[in-house]
Formats: C-alpha cells, sequence, structure tokens
C-alpha cells in the first residue's frame, strides 16, 4: 500500500509541474550554431576531383563533368580543364558521416546548420548543385582561434626565415 502511496504521489506532483517540451513547427529548436544539418556546395572551389564521391560509403554524390581546353598564352598546348555539370546529393541515402566533407581538398562542402528540408515524395530527396549553393549562405564562419593556443605549423614554418647559405632546387631562380 506504501508503494502505491508513493506512486500517486510522484504522479500528482509530475501532473502539477509545467511542461518542457517544445512544440516543434510553431516553436524553433535552439541548436548550437554549427550544427550539423545538411551539406552546402561552394560549386568555385570544387574542381571535379571526385574524392568526395568515392569515398562516400552510400554512394550517394552523383557528379558528372566535362573536359574543357583552355589556351594559355606562350604554351606549346592548350591546358585540360574539369568543368562541373551536376552536383547531386541523395538525402535519401545520406546517412550525414561528413567523410565528404572531411575529404575535400578544395573545401568545396560544408556543413549548413539548415534542417527543415523535407519532402513529400522521396524521390525529391535528391538536391542538385541549385539548392546546395543555396544552403551555403547559411554555413557559419569557423570559430576563431583559441587566443591562447601555438600558432599553426603552416603558419610558423611561412614566417621563419631562409636558412643562410641555402640555395633554390635547380630549376628556380
Amino acid at each position: 500500500m506504501r508503494g502505491l502511496a508513493r506512486g500517486l504521489a510522484v504522479t500528482l506532483r509530475t501532473l502539477t509541474r509545467r511542461t518542457s517540451t517544445a512544440e516543434y513547427p510553431d516553436v524553433l529548436p535552439d541548436l548550437p550554431p554549427r550544427s550539423r544539418g545538411v551539406i552546402a556546395l561552394l560549386e568555385e572551389n570544387c574542381t571535379v576531383c571526385m574524392l568526395c564521391a568515392r569515398e562516400c560509403p552510400d554512394w550517394c554524390i552523383y557528379i558528372d563533368s566535362h573536359k574543357e581546353s583552355l589556351q594559355v598564352e606562350g604554351a606549346a598546348r592548350a591546358r585540360q580543364r574539369n568543368v562541373l555539370d551536376r552536383f547531386a546529393i541523395d538525402f535519401s541515402l545520406c546517412m550525414y558521416c561528413g567523410i565528404c566533407v572531411e575529404v575535400c581538398p578544395f573545401d568545396a562542402l560544408f556543413w549548413s546548420p539548415h534542417f527543415e528540408y523535407s519532402e513529400y515524395d522521396i524521390a525529391d530527396l535528391t538536391h542538385e548543385r541549385e539548392r546546395l549553393r543555396e544552403w551555403m549562405w547559411t554555413v557559419q564562419p569557423p570559430p576563431a582561434p583559441d587566443p591562447g593556443a601555438p600558432p599553426a605549423k603552416e603558419v610558423e614554418q611561412a614566417s621563419r626565415p631562409a636558412r643562410p647559405g641555402r640555395r633554390p632546387p635547380a630549376g628556380h631562380a
């Protein structure tokens, strides 16, 4: 009987408290500024190296490109350049692991905090480069470096003076 009375007391206390549930469509959640919502694309940085598509464990990134010849003044032959035709991500397959963002050597892919991109049809969850570009403007800037942290090794090496008496490699003036 004592256990039943304690259980009822807990129930009555809980009934008198206000709920802490946020009604999602009416009240937006308070997410951290650099949370992972959706992957955004900065087309200018994409060199069509296909690393993101090759490393994706779900094969949900689709890239199409063509080669374009550029005639460089003073060069013996034209240079070849890859031009991006299609960049799409199928978010119905994506598991949001972030491997594509990590392996991109030219910083073309970023995490955007935008998370409201649901669709009524699963086929509409394949977003093309125009839609991925729109999400690029919601990407947060990187956090400022910690003031107490040591400088990056790259910055340290660049600011170091050249060793005296060292000759440049052959072919460099």
